[in-house]
């Protein structure tokens, strides 16, 4: 199922109820890091951070329309990230300043390979759906919820949301992201069959199924979900669209951050999927989306650097169809 062709009485091709933080990326830290130590890194960065954001911002500079509902702190990181997204095109004017609480902020320690993760949430956890304007998410043709266990004052209403959506006939996407406490439940297995598109990584969908391999993980889920896309890094993405499965082979870059790749996946993935594309190209957008933001820190600075962008696009044009 693709979403409703676009006319005049969508303002919005997507609409996004998230989570917003800066990130702070400090390089060249040794894994085990000492205590009572002053340990310098080689480089710093702040980047615009979550999972939400670095989406709505990435598929903004794409050219696509999206509004993005958060809730934000009253303070510098706040300021800095919703400014970041309003000058990539995110409409952010259904957002929500909190009066005292705290913008979240993320310090990520990349070593190699691999990176730890250090989130402070602020006010991730506030927003419910007492913040969130029905009719504005319903104003687009679809609708995407990233870091869903970040956003624990959805839970409660979240499905109900979903099903309202469904019925005014929006497609919806969802990437889980990680869960912090590692249960991979509760209100998971409510939406779930609500979500048209699934976007995980690949250790994630094997959580999220409770299995050993990215292929038993999509056997358990392909009943429930029309359409898997699997994100496999370097090798590229394992899609499941109803019955047949298929890979579609990454694009080889030098990377130097990987930082929001699977984000920026997402990004490419979906701005196929709203013109129709099918799911091979889809896969292919994200891989090409994927690989573009490796090429600068963070989630979102190579889509800003507009020279690097369209270099990069040339290289590796997104599916035929699309339009940038």
């Amino acid at each position: 199922m693709n979403p409703p062709a676009s006319d005049s009485e969508s303002r919005l091709d997507i609409s996004i109820a998230g989570e917003v933080n800066m990130d702070l990326i400090l390089y060249g830290l040794e894994e085990a890091i000492p205590v009572d130590r002053e340990i310098l890194a080689s480089n710093f960065e702040m980047t615009l951070g979550s999972s939400s954001a670095i989406l709505a911002h990435n598929l903004a500079v794409l050219g696509r329309r999206v509004g993005f509902v958060t809730r934000y702190g009253s303070d510098e990181m706040g300021r800095i990230a919703m400014e970041r997204l309003a000058e990539s095109g995110v409409e952010i004017s259904h957002s929500v300043r909190s009066k005292n609480g705290k913008t979240g902020v993320t310090i990520v320690l990349p070593h190699g390979r691999s990176r730890r993760i250090l989130t402070y949430p602020g006010v991730m956890f506030d927003m419910t759906i007492a913040d969130v304007d029905v009719d504005y998410l319903a104003s687009a043709r679809h609708f995407h919820l990233s870091s869903l266990f970040l956003l624990k004052g959805l839970h409660p209403r979240l499905p109900e949301l979903l099903r309202e959506l469904r019925r005014r006939k929006l497609t919806i996407s969802l990437d889980t992201n990680d869960d912090p406490e590692n249960r991979w439940d509760g209100v998971l297995r409510e939406i779930l069959p609500l979500t048209d598109v699934l976007l995980p990584n690949d250790d994630e969908v094997c959580r999220i199924a409770g299995r050993n391999s990215v292929d038993e993980a999509l056997d358990v889920l392909a009943p429930t979900v029309p359409l898997i896309a699997v994100k496999c890094g370097k090798q590229g993405a394992r899609v499941q669209d109803g019955s047949r499965r298929f890979t579609v082979p990454g694009i080889a870059v030098d990377p130097v951050d990987t930082i929001g790749a699977g984000d920026s996946f997402d990004a490419g993935f979906l701005f196929a999927w709203l013109d129709g594309e099918r799911p091979e190209q889809c896969a292919q957008a994200g891989n090409i989306c994927g690989a573009l933001s490796t090429q600068k820190s963070g989630g979102t600075e190579a889509f800003r650097d507009q020279a690097l962008r369209e270099e990069f696009l040339r290289l590796h044009p997104l599916p035929r169809s699309s339009k940038i």
